[in-house]
């Protein structure tokens, strides 16, 4: 059977290009079509998204400035370490905004806060005449007994300062005693620094009580050995410590001048295993041999002084680094 397009090709031709309708479903796919490039189309020419923001990584922590204490024990002659350690601290460039002292350490912190760097101070050390220091009590066995006056040592500091009061120092300075009556730790940081210092020196038994406004005070190790606390209590944020106290098991205690040091040690020894861990470093110049009383010792002191602060130098400046990256108010790790 023909289709009416054969039976009437004329008609065909005769009409020319006549669009011929379109199916149904095919309008249904044509609509969809249109639909969606008319989404992309809005999708492509819609609200662009935000370009990336550019952000710089935080920048490292600005290092503060930190308050460092030198805190110097008690030892007797061993003090001339001491002057060793304030050496080696200075060549590596490091030096302290305050010092405290007990005993012998009292002296040299004395001298150190006037202004003496550590090769002044050693230079004095070799000069120093023991006689220059020793003024016997006559007759033995007075008020508080005794066999040195003290005022000697008294005289000696304040000349080698210029008769500065403690407050006048370059450097603040805080020197430790105990009260004799109340058994108190006394912290000095006005007034005669001779005489502070000779109360911290009063070793009982060697040396007699000084007596201030009416207080009588001994010796500073009986109560602080080694002042960490007090140099925190004056402010400081870093504390490096010098332990030259003695090994009780090691020393020789002949003679009733050996067993009074001995016993100044041992009364001191416990009390300083807490203080010494709350410093930050802690400098143990190594003189197992020497006695307090040693003074011709002097150099090797010195000597062992320097070699100790060399040894702990590394971690030393480790944690002065992390005290000056630390927030102000918190401890750096230890």
């Amino acid at each position: 059977m023909r289709t009416w397009m054969e039976k009437h090709p004329h008609r065909i031709a005769a009409a020319g290009p006549t669009l011929l309708p379109i199916p149904r479903c095919m309008q249904r796919r044509h609509f969809l079509g249109i639909s969606a490039a008319a989404l992309l189309a809005g999708c492509a020419f819609g609200p662009r998204p935000a370009p990336p923001v550019a952000t710089t990584p935080p920048s490292p922590p600005t290092p503060r400035p930190i308050k460092i204490g030198l805190a110097l024990g008690g030892g007797a002659a061993r003090g001339f370490a001491h002057i060793g350690v304030i050496k080696a601290l200075e060549a590596q460039g490091i030096r302290a905004d305050l010092v405290t002292g007990t005993s012998a350490g009292a002296v040299v912190a004395a001298l150190y806060a006037s202004g003496l760097n550590g090769f002044e101070l050693n230079k004095l050390a070799l000069t120093m005449d023991e006689a220059a220091i020793a003024d016997w009590a006559l007759p033995f066995g007075t008020r508080f007994g005794g066999w040195l006056k003290g005022e000697a040592l008294q005289n000696y500091v304040n000349r080698l300062v210029q008769n500065r009061p403690i407050e006048a120092m370059k450097l603040p300075l805080g020197i430790v005693a105990t009260d004799l009556k109340s058994g108190d730790k006394i912290l000095f940081r006005r007034g005669n620094t001779g005489q502070a210092v000779r109360a911290s020196s009063s070793v009982p038994g060697v040396f007699q009580p000084v007596s201030i406004q009416g207080h009588d005070y001994v010796d500073g190790g009986l109560v602080e050995p080694v002042p960490v606390d007090s140099a925190r209590a004056m402010g400081a944020d870093f504390v490096i410590a010098v332990n030259i106290s003695a090994d009780p098991s090691a020393q020789q205690h002949a003679g009733q001048s050996g067993v009074l040091l001995q016993t100044t040690a041992i009364m001191g020894q416990s009390i300083n295993k807490m203080a010494l861990a709350r410093a930050d470093v802690v400098i143990r110049p190594e003189l197992p041999d020497m006695g307090g009383s040693d003074f011709n010792a002097r150099n090797r002191a010195v000597l062992a002084g320097e070699q100790a602060t060399a040894a702990v130098m590394a971690t030393l400046r480790q944690r002065l680094e992390q005290a000056r990256l630390a927030p102000a108010g918190k401890v750096a790790a230890q």
